[in-house]
């Protein structure tokens, strides 16, 4: 599979959610280079790991723009800041030291020294699982806080963080103005309706941008 099929397959997974104006103007606002701007709520620890692990979700290929080149860490964190809930945003915390941790102990390594095909290993470590333990994990994140045993609840914050960054890579990437405009099938004037036609034909196998 090509990338422009993975990565329509991946738009269709996320499903038609309509943004509100404020989290498009979040998007619009994400323009800082990716090494040197400031988080307002990642603290410098989180923001080098979350650089690399949205870099790992969607790398840029010679087609196609990574993460990266649009801001997701940056859009991220300003999720954070100004969107999601404490409760949320202290289950982030948690879940980020974990894996902080966890990359120390496995690599004996500072996690700022970390490089990038360290976080590739860790990060395929926790995805690369059966699909009865993937189904066991998504079925404990649907949990709330309070049902989830104590003897789990390690596990249960890591993936909590993970699956987090994982979504806003995704929602934050086929939200952008440049994926929108560049990778899926943009038309700002759309003409005649044409209902019976493919995809393939209508648009050369590309989702339509939202």
């Amino acid at each position: 599979m090509n990338r422009r099929s993975a990565l329509k397959n991946l738009t269709m997974s996320l499903g038609y959610t309509v943004a509100a104006p404020t989290l498009f103007n979040m998007l619009a606002s994400c323009t800082a280079n990716a090494e040197t701007w400031s988080p307002v709520f990642l603290s410098s620890e989180e923001k080098y790991m979350v650089i690399h692990l949205v870099d790992i979700i969607l790398p840029a290929s010679d087609n196609t723009p990574g993460a990266l080149d649009v801001n997701i860490p940056q859009f991220l964190d300003l999720m954070y800041h100004d969107i999601e809930k404490k409760e949320n945003q202290e289950l982030f915390r948690k879940g980020a030291n974990i894996f902080a941790k966890k990359l120390t102990n496995k690599f004996n390594l500072n996690v700022l020294d970390g490089k990038k095909e360290d976080f590739e290993k860790s990060l395929s470590s926790y995805f690369n699982v059966s699909k009865e333990e993937t189904e066991n994990i998504l079925k404990e994140q649907r949990l709330p806080l309070t049902k989830v045993d104590d003897s789990k609840m390690e596990n249960y914050i890591l993936y909590k963080f993970l699956l987090s960054v994982k979504y806003y890579t995704l929602f934050g990437y086929f939200t952008s103005e440049k994926v929108g405009e560049d990778v899926l099938a943009y038309d700002p004037i759309p003409g005649n309706y044409q209902g019976c036609i493919s995809i393939n034909e209508a648009t050369g196998g590309r989702a339509w941008s939202l």
